[in-house]
């Protein structure tokens, strides 16, 4: 079984930042039947569900495809009550001027950044990393 990691120092000098291919979008579901367009992943608000679609996906469904978005995964099993990890990686991020957009999953967490600043992101989020692992 894989080690779950709670601090947040671990957390980040485990970080592993993956640039994974392809673009995203985030969606309103609206009165589509969201479920055939396979989502990588949907919450539901107050407003309705909202889908995070792989960006071909959306346009071939007919969603809206604004500010594209590139995935990049964390890949320290970092626990859901393990604190630090986010408000690191955001506020590196948001140093540079970078949106991002977090999501928590079970095994690990994931920023979204916009497409044309996804490289840069990684940069900084391995410097991030290499920080925290000479860390004392």
């Amino acid at each position: 079984m894989t080690q779950v990691v709670r601090d947040a120092g671990e957390m980040l000098a485990g970080m592993t930042p993956e640039l994974k291919s392809g673009q995203y979008v985030f969606c309103a579901a609206g009165d589509r039947d969201w479920t055939l367009v396979q989502p990588l992943a949907m919450f539901r608000e107050a407003e309705g569900v909202s889908l995070i679609l792989e960006r071909s996906a959306a346009e071939a469904a007919g969603f809206p495809v604004e500010a594209p978005m590139a995935l990049i995964t964390l890949n320290v099993y970092s626990a859901l009550d393990g604190v630090g990890l986010t408000a690191a990686v955001s506020g590196a991020l948001a140093e540079a001027g970078i949106a991002c957009n977090m999501v928590a999953a079970l095994h690990h967490d994931h920023v979204f950044v916009p497409v044309e600043r996804a490289k840069e992101a990684v940069g900084i989020l391995l410097a991030l990393q290499a920080k925290a692992a000479t860390a004392p």
